[in-house]
């Protein structure tokens, strides 16, 4: 059997809210770093609504492409379990959850604060154009600015046998 990828090995059961570095490449010099954008507990708290999901994506992608940072935004796209977003990057430096952190509560309270039609939602731009909800997305974001948010992930028990790790979770 494969080994688990890095994502899987982090204890779901202890992750809170908050921002946490999910991978760190290094590519032609570059540090490419996937975040993890967490709104909610998983496995406790009910998954966000793919609607609101869906509003968050645009949203918050149309904010990031256009602020200061946006030559070094890679992508910007939800988790498959509705519980936050991955946030990829290309910098010159190694940047950590902290300095990224004021960006993401700007980002967070455009989203809070939005008013108009989401970015893209149209036929012509978007896959899905009519799997959205301003709303519900605002409440979310209002929400997620609410929260103590964590920069570390809590570490996963491991237990070594042989060239066999068992997880926790």
């Amino acid at each position: 059997m494969k080994q688990l990828i890095a994502s899987f090995q982090v204890d779901h059961t202890r992750i809170g809210y908050g921002i946490f570095v999910s991978r760190r490449d290094v590519v032609n010099g570059a540090y490419v770093t996937t975040f993890d954008i967490r709104m909610k507990r998983p496995n406790i708290e009910p998954a966000i609504h793919p609607n609101a999901m869906h509003t968050i994506e645009h949203v918050v992608a149309t904010y990031l492409r256009n602020s200061p940072f946006k030559d070094h935004v890679v992508y910007w796209g939800p988790m498959g379990c509705l519980t936050g977003f991955y946030f990829i990057t290309q910098t010159p430096h190694a940047i950590t959850p902290r300095e990224i952190e004021k960006l993401m509560r700007a980002a967070y309270r455009h989203m809070a604060n939005y008013t108009g039609d989401v970015p893209g939602a149209t036929p012509v731009n978007c896959g899905n154009y009519l799997l959205h909800d301003l709303a519900m997305a605002k409440y979310e974001a209002k929400r997620f600015l609410k929260q103590k948010w964590r920069f570390t992930y809590p570490p996963a028990k491991r237990i070594k046998s042989g060239d066999r790790t068992f997880f926790d979770a």
